[in-house]
């Protein structure tokens, strides 16, 4: 049995509490908050939890095999390393750092400690994004011509992490895992409307060597909750609209053919046909990776969200606010550009 401990019952705790629950061979020992408060609200809806209001007490019991953090993001770093030097295995809610170098740092000290380290971004574990891994994995849709996201909502408003490092990296994680290849360059302009907080709204454009791009629309301001992607390729076209009432994921038959002429303007012809749904499961996305974790813990398995790839995040995020605080000037990045 993996005996589990939760720190932090904000926003995003009480999902995690719940899946965590669900996990075969897995139990909730713990749940921590600093929030008296949040404590409070749990005993009532789970009395036989054990709680506390400290950290230490948690990462201090040897009972106690992986930890869960679900805290602000400037607060993972000592979380993580404490429990990584105490032998446990760590789970991350994104973003696992608050810059590269803390990421990195996690990442050796998971490795010196033989412990697994994983970041939570959901999205890879969604059945959408692993019916489009199929299709790409199929050549179903051709060459990628292009990506193209938008992630907007009222709200949630954080002060420990800009709308980039919140939304957008929802489209950087689907981007890395889906792709063959890493992007040459991010841009981004965006601002922040309110004092003392990071940016709300950004719009992010990654360039690839292949000719492909992709562009990330995210706000934090919207009266409309939008979570919609569209992947172009040379022969048909995927829809992921997460808030649509019929089929989340569809293919369209559609494109566009463009031939050369001996004389006068190139030929084009414009494809339309049907738009069909791939199959898909209907397990819930932070089911599935909480069920990975425990089965990496068991196995000693990578999992395919992992420091590094957490990191890979941090580092992009960082780069596109590089960007964005620089008027929308391009970084180029290390290492991009090529096949995987």
């Amino acid at each position: 049995m993996i005996r589990i401990g939760l720190i932090g019952y904000g926003y995003w705790g009480p999902k995690l509490l719940r899946n965590f629950l669900a996990v075969p061979g897995a139990e909730v020992a713990m749940v921590v908050d600093l929030a008296a408060g949040q404590i409070d609200t749990l005993a009532q809806s789970h009395p036989r939890l054990l709680t506390a209001l400290d950290p230490d007490a948690l990462i201090a019991d040897a009972s106690i095999d992986a930890v869960v953090i679900a805290t602000p993001v400037e607060s993972h770093f000592e979380l993580a390393l404490a429990a990584l030097k105490a032998g446990k295995h760590v789970w991350l809610e994104k973003p696992m750092a608050a810059s590269p170098g803390q990421a990195l740092a996690l990442i050796e000290a998971a490795e010196r400690h033989g412990r697994v380290l994983m970041v939570d971004h959901t999205t890879v574990y969604a059945s959408e994004t692993r019916a489009l891994k199929e299709l790409l994995a199929a050549d179903e849709l051709g060459r990628v011509l292009y990506y193209d996201s938008m992630r907007s909502s009222l709200g949630l408003v954080r002060s420990d992490a800009n709308v980039i490092a919140d939304l957008a990296v929802h489209d950087f994680a689907l981007l890395d895992y889906l792709f063959s290849e890493r992007p040459m360059s991010v841009s981004a302009c965006g601002i922040g409307h309110f004092d003392g907080m990071p940016e709300n709204i950004a719009y992010v454009t990654l360039h690839y060597s292949s000719g492909a791009i992709a562009h990330v629309n995210t706000s934090w301001v919207s009266p409309v909750r939008v979570r919609r992607v569209l992947i172009g390729g040379s022969r048909r076209m995927a829809l992921w609209d997460d808030d649509a009432s019929t089929g989340t994921l569809r293919v369209h038959e559609a494109g566009v053919d463009v031939s050369p002429m001996e004389a006068g303007p190139p030929s084009v012809l414009y494809r339309q046909g049907e738009a069909w749904m791939p199959p898909l499961d209907t397990a819930e996305a932070l089911q599935v990776a909480a069920r990975h974790f425990a089965d990496c813990i068991r196995s000693g398995r990578t999992p395919v969200t992992d420091g590094r790839f957490g990191l890979r995040m941090v580092d992009l995020a960082e780069k596109a606010t590089v960007s964005l605080r620089s008027n929308g000037t391009p970084v180029w990045l290390d290492g991009a550009g090529g096949a995987r």
